[in-house]
C-alpha cells in the first residue's frame, strides 16, 4: 500500500457539501482507503479574481493503485460531480489534485510529484498540516517551513 495526498477544491453549487461528498467519493475508490481527512477552509480564487470563493481541503488515502491509475480514478470523480475544464484557473465544481504519493517524485507529460506549486499555496499547505504537521515534502523540505511563506494568502478555517 502506499500513502497519497490529494487536494480538494470547488466554487460552484455549495462547495462545502461538494468536498465532503468528494470525500466520501474517496472512500470509494477501488484498492484504497480514506485514512483521513483535513478540516475545510475558504481561500480567494487565485488566478481568476473574479470568480467565488475556493472551499479547500486535503485527505490521505492508502492505496494500492499506481499514480496514473489514481490520476484517473481522480478525474472520473470530477466528472462525476460534473467538472468542466473551460479554462486554467477557472471556477469548478471540483478539482482533485495528487499532491503526494509516498515520497515518490514524478514527472510525465500527465502527472508531475510532487505537485509541483503545492509549496507556494495556503490552500494546499495548511490542508495538509492539518492531516501531518511534521510532513516533508521531497525535494523541498519540510511543510512547516513553508507555512510562514503563505500565511499572507487569506485562508480562513470553516
Amino acid at each position: 500500500m502506499s500513502l497519497a495526498y490529494i487536494a480538494l477544491g470547488a466554487n460552484l453549487g455549495d462547495p462545502a457539501a461538494t468536498v465532503n461528498a468528494a470525500f466520501a467519493a474517496l472512500d470509494q475508490l477501488p484498492q484504497s482507503r480514506l485514512l483521513a481527512t483535513s478540516a475545510l477552509y475558504r481561500t480567494a480564487p487565485v488566478g481568476i479574481a473574479e470568480q467565488p470563493e475556493f472551499v479547500n481541503a486535503a485527505a490521505l488515502i492508502d492505496t494500492t493503485l499506481a499514480p496514473e491509475a489514481l490520476l484517473d480514478a481522480l478525474l472520473a470523480i470530477e466528472q462525476a460531480f460534473g467538472r468542466v475544464r473551460a479554462e486554467r484557473n477557472g471556477p469548478r465544481t471540483l478539482d482533485l489534485d495528487i499532491l503526494l504519493y509516498d515520497d515518490l517524485t514524478l514527472a510525465t507529460p500527465r502527472l508531475t510529484l510532487p505537485h509541483p506549486r503545492l509549496h507556494l499555496r495556503a490552500f494546499v499547505l495548511q490542508p495538509l498540516a492539518d492531516l501531518a504537521p511534521d510532513l516533508a515534502i521531497p525535494g523541498r523540505g519540510s511543510l512547516a517551513a513553508w507555512l510562514p511563506a503563505v500565511a499572507n494568502q487569506g485562508i480562513c478555517r470553516l
